[in-house]
């Protein structure tokens, strides 16, 4: 680890505390009464902010908030001494106090005191610094302590300690950790920060300076460390942890958590951790040694056993000894150190037996094996001297000198070629006898020769994996790092810290090797690596180039020992085609003999050979010859060879393929109902060649009914399809969704609902409906868009009947569209009134619909429906009407709304002459209530209730007038069946009503007289009683009704709208039984009998649902 410093500063005045925002792009830092903001990039001065009067001791950026927004106040809580640091858990949820006195006090985020924590120095260590831990992989919340006792000391949130206290030998003014909690800094009065482990093992200087540290931060997710002195000075540094580590063939050993040793077995991917409790300065391995320096000693292990898998090791020698060296190499009883020039051989027990000096800065050294304890090294100087070394030769053999420096060293396995990567990233092969260089390459970082080839080396470079073998072309592929070992075909990569084992197959370099019909070679390359198919295309090459030895090795290499299986091979490359079916045959392989003629199309001869033999064999020529004659061009001889030879499946597909629908239906007929897979396969061709009769056949036969349900919806047979489905229900999902999707893509949307509905999948009928009602509006069919909002009503019933979880949902949604379609109903007639030059209603009508709509529109006005036109259609028909003052209102209001063009003249004409008549509407329009018999205006601010009672109306639904009804609600107790028995008893009543007429005789006369004082009885219809009220009451008070009333009344009388559950049913009295009034059985809507019976001889359905009076009741 080194400290790199980035950037300084300095301030005026002491330095007490620095930030880093967040992101780490800007750093804060109190220098006396003054706050500096810099660029930590660069160390530019963005800003100084002044605003304080005295000196600032602590600054910090929000990260998410400490005060919630229900907190009106600090609070304030009282401490036994003064408070010289605090720090905060991760959580949030626990602050740690550090105390003059040499107390820790933990609390919990309302200041109750949790933990106490009293330290051995009292009032004489006063705490100075408190951190907790920031990572989030820690088990406990860990504080990190120091005092001015000179201590470093750890403790849970219990207050447990941590460990021992750590003596630091100076007066530490802040501790900070890294932000993954694995490091920490501390700074005092050494005027040094130190880096430490989170276990408090000192690791390193990070800048001195020349006053004391009073403040020292990270960066946040970096490696870059501020510091902040007495003197004022700001220092910035980047820390650059370098890679310590060693390999040796599959070992390697690298450095973890600047403390520990991991060992990684780079084949079986097993690791092994060996902790340490001082830093790791060097790392070398080879065989079962592994060396370790720390800052004052070296250890040197061992493994325990000679087992190559073998991962555990133990301290075999330890050299108590501060050393300072480049690198370090170790052997099986020495240890190398290299510093500079220099290259000294020590003893496990440290004594130096031997010492070497170079011309030149040591570059790369490596143990290149050897005997115990006379190894061989090859080293590499800068001056581009390469030599070798034995550990127990004090002479060093020059190998070869080269111009530029040596960056990295390997020598071939049987030592006769060294590859060099040189300082230019230049990769350069020399044979070591001759000192001539071979081949050269670029863009190399690094280089490894293949430990198993000796012809073979790779080297990386530029994000690129090159491998070459002998002098053939370089072949290349992606790779991150440096290769470091080449083990057969496994290479070793290092990326960044981590160290990987790449499986390469070696078939580039074999087919190089092969096109120069160098077998040998090829077969050497095969061995370190490739797949089987490389294994068959070596031996075939070897064959043709009658390289007999090497196809041999093959057949070995593959467990074939046969040599007349060989030789067989060999007659048939050579074209003695005979004399090789009699060697198979003696070999016991007929099957490569009947092969061999196959291959060659010779089938009469390989009927001849295999006589009267195995019929499964016969089959199998048969067939190969069928593959001929269609690779031929043959099809239809294919085929026949096919079907007799049981290939039932390749004939009916040439069959398919060629579209001859004949000989599939022989094949179809032919074949078993068992067999269902070719079965299903003539029944596909036939759907592709457009004959749906022959598929629905062959299903039949399979008894595939779901696949003949697919083929009639496929081909839109849907008679077919629909009577399926009656026969099995299972498949009525299978038919009623794909013909509703049918419909809907030929615009027969409203079918298309339906079907979506009767196969159950409601969401989608809704869908189609929304979309159809959004069509209809935005149309202006707005009759249509009535009956599509009442059908999306009744939908949304029958979902609540069903789904529990939607009900109240739905129950809203079904009033809602309700009002809707009514409300589009009527707006219809308005439309054509307002758009067409003739109208089609009495102006009474038009008035009705008019009042009745602006009544409906008191919440929010619908899209598509115009309040201008419902306005101007009430102020025309009021005014033909005599309602005057109701027609200066509705053109009145109409000035404040936007007026199309066509209609203003009208409005502008109608708005003056209207001024000239009475301010009073005509008597005869005025509506009344049949409950409290009460004369409502024309305009209501209610709505369409009364105004006395509350009482809603209820209007038929073709003119719109108050029809003569009042509806009453059922006393708690009675259900619905019972109040219709009641009813349906009718009870007569006694007529107490006496007739007014008097007749009067006399000699000359007879006369009849109205009598006025004759006493009037009242009818006693208990319904009537129900009627009353009590007066002045803002609220409605239904009519309720108990058994008694029920079973006075007549059930001519008495109207129902018999709705679906979960609604209740709704009952209404006629007070004038002599009017006659219908109402629709399917959507309930009331009409004068006379205008019901006319419109149903109109439209032969019902206006507002459209039943047809042939339908049924629902």
């Amino acid at each position: 680890m080194r400290a790199a410093l980035t950037w300084r500063d300095k301030a005026e005045q002491c330095i007490y505390d620095l930030a880093f925002k967040p992101d780490g792009t800007q750093l804060i830092i109190a220098a006396g009464n003054r706050l500096l903001v810099y660029d930590t990039s660069d160390g530019t001065l963005i800003q100084p902010l002044k605003g304080h009067k005295d000196t600032v001791y602590c600054v910090a950026y929000a990260k998410d908030g400490l005060w919630s927004p229900e907190q009106k106040s600090v609070s304030k809580h009282k401490t036994s001494s003064k408070i010289t640091c605090c720090s905060w858990t991760n959580d949030g949820q626990y602050l740690a106090l550090g105390m003059f006195n040499g107390i820790v006090s933990i609390r919990n985020k309302n200041g109750e005191e949790k933990v106490k924590i009293e330290r051995t120095g009292g009032t004489s260590s006063p705490i100075w610094s408190i951190c907790w831990n920031p990572s989030r992989d820690e088990r406990n919340d860990i504080l990190a302590v120091a005092d001015w006792g000179q201590k470093l000391s750890f403790y849970q949130l219990s207050g447990k300690q941590i460990g021992k206290d750590r003596m630091l030998n100076f007066d530490p003014c802040c501790v900070s950790y890294f932000t993954k909690g694995e490091y920490i800094l501390l700074g005092g009065s050494d005027k040094q920060v130190s880096l430490f482990t989170k276990d408090g093992v000192r690791l390193g200087t990070i800048g001195e300076q020349s006053s004391w540290v009073w403040t020292c931060k990270v960066k946040p997710d970096s490696n870059y460390v501020v510091i902040g002195c007495q003197d004022g000075t700001i220092s910035f540094y980047q820390l650059i942890f370098s890679t310590v580590h060693g390999l040796y063939k599959d070992r390697y050993a690298y450095r973890d958590s600047m403390t520990d040793v991991i060992v990684q077995h780079l084949i079986t991917e097993q690791k092994v951790r060996i902790k340490g409790r001082e830093l790791v300065k060097k790392i070398a391995i080879y065989k079962n040694r592994l060396a370790i320096q720390m800052p004052e000693k070296i250890l040197i292990y061992e493994l325990y056993s000679d087992d190559s898998s073998d991962m555990y090791y133990r301290v075999k020698e330890k050299i108590v000894k501060k050393f300072e060296c480049n690198l370090l190499v170790v052997c099986s009883d020495h240890i190398i150190l290299c510093q500079e020039k220099r290259l000294q051989c020590l003893s496990f027990s440290g004594i130096k037996e031997r010492e070497w000096l170079m011309e030149s800065l040591i570059r790369y050294i490596k143990v290149i094996g050897g005997p115990p304890g006379r190894e061989g090294l090859l080293v590499g100087l800068k001056n581009g001297q390469i030599l070798k070394i034995f550990v127990d030769n004090v002479f060093a053999i020059v190998l070869l000198k080269q111009s530029t420096a040596v960056r990295c060293l390997d020598m071939s396995a049987s030592r006769n070629k060294l590859a060099v990567v040189d300082e230019n990233d230049t990769c350069l092969v020399y044979d070591i006898h001759t000192k001539e260089l071979l081949f050269q390459e670029p863009n190399a970082n690094s280089v490894a020769w293949n430990t198993q080839c000796e012809d073979m080396l790779c080297f990386s470079g530029g994000g690129y994996l090159n491998i070459k073998a002998s002098n053939f072309p370089v072949h290349q592929q992606k790779l991150q790092g440096f290769v470091v070992g080449y083990n057969g075909s496994k290479i070793f990569c290092l990326h960044v810290f981590s160290m990987s084992a790449v499986e390469v197959p070696q078939s580039a370099p074999m087919y190089q090797y092969l096109e120069r019909k160098m077998f040998k070679e090829a077969y050497q390359i095969a061995c370190l690596g490739v797949t089987d198919t490389d294994w068959k295309e070596l031996a075939m090459e070897a064959l043709e180039g009658l390289e007999f030895e090497t196809a041999k090795k093959e057949r070995k290499k593959h467990g074939e020992n046969n040599n007349e299986l060989f030789l067989a091979d060999v007659y048939a490359y050579q074209g003695k085609f005979h004399e090789a079916a009699k060697l198979y045959k003696k070999s016991g392989h007929e099957n490569l003999a009947l092969d061999m003629y196959s291959d060659l199309c010779m089938f009469d001869y390989a009927k001849d050979f295999l006589g009267s033999g195995d019929p499964k064999d016969t089959k199998m020529l048969i067939k190969k010859q069928a593959d001929w004659a269609k690779n031929i061009n043959e099809p239809k001889a294919a085929v026949e060879m096919y079907l007799s030879a049981g290939e039932h499946m390749k004939a009916i597909e040439i069959s398919g393929d060629h579209g001859w629908v004949d000989m599939l239906i022989e094949i179809a007929r032919k074949l078993d109902k068992a067999e269902r897979e070719p079965l299903s396969k003539c029944a596909f061709y036939f759907k592709k060649l457009d004959n749906p009769g022959y598929a629905a056949e062959t299903y039949m036969k399979v008894g595939d009914l779901k696949a003949l349900v697919h083929l009639h919806v496929e081909t839109h047979r849907w008679e077919e399809a629909f009577a399926l489905s009656e026969k099995h229900p299972e498949f009525k999902d299978d038919v009623y969704v794909p013909y509703a999707q049918w419909l809907a893509e030929n615009d027969r949307f409203e079918e298309a609902q339906k079907a979506f509905h009767k196969a159950g999948r409601q969401s989608e009928a809704v869908r189609v409906l929304e979309q159809l009602t959004h069509n209809a509006v935005v149309e202006s069919r707005f009759n249509d868009a009535a009956y599509y909002y009442w059908m999306l009503s009744m939908q949304c019933l029958d979902i609540a009947q069903v789904n529990e979880q939607q009900k109240t949902e739905m129950l809203q949604k079904f009033h809602h569209f309700q009002h809707l379609a009514e409300v589009y109903h009527v707006y219809h007639s308005i439309q054509r009134y307002t758009e067409e030059p003739f109208s089609f209603h009495l102006p009474e009508t038009l008035f009705n619909i008019s009042r009745f709509l602006l009544h409906s529109l008191t919440k929010e006005t619908p899209l598509g429906i115009s309040k201008v036109n419902t306005l101007f259609a009430l102020a025309k028909q009021s005014k033909a009407l005599g309602a005057y003052k109701l027609a200066r209102h509705a053109y009145d209001k109409l000035q404040g709304l936007q007026i199309p063009a066509r209609f203003q003249k009208s409005i502008e004409l109608g708005s003056l002459t209207i001024r000239s008549k009475p301010f009073h509407d005509s008597e005869e329009l005025v509506p009344l209530c049949y409950r409290c018999s009460t004369n409502n205006p024309l305009l209501n601010n209610l709505g369409n209730v009364c105004i006395n009672c509350r009482q809603p109306f209820v209007f038929s639904a073709s003119s719109y007038e108050v029809l003569h009804l009042v509806e009453f609600y059922l006393e708690d107790g009675i259900t619905d069946e019972e109040a219709v028995a009641l009813i349906d008893l009718e009870a007569p009543r006694l007529n107490k009503r006496e007739n007014k007429w008097q007749e009067m005789m006399s000699d000359h006369a007879q006369s009849l007289r109205l009598d006025d004082h004759t006493d009037i009885v009242e009818d006693d219809d208990p319904f009537t009683a129900k009627l009353s009220f009590e007066q002045g009451g803002s609220e409605f008070v239904p009519v309720i009704v108990n058994r008694a009333v029920l079973q006075s009344m007549s059930r001519r009388d008495v109207l129902i709208k018999r709705w679906p559950k979960p609604l209740r049913w709704q009952y209404y009295r006629s007070l004038l039984p002599d009017a006659s009034i219908t109402m629709c059985p399917s959507c309930f809507q009331m009409f004068h009998t006379e205008d019901y019976e006319l419109l149903v001889l109109q439209h032969n359905c019902c206006p507002f649902c459209r039943r047809r009076i042939d339908e049924s009741n629902p």
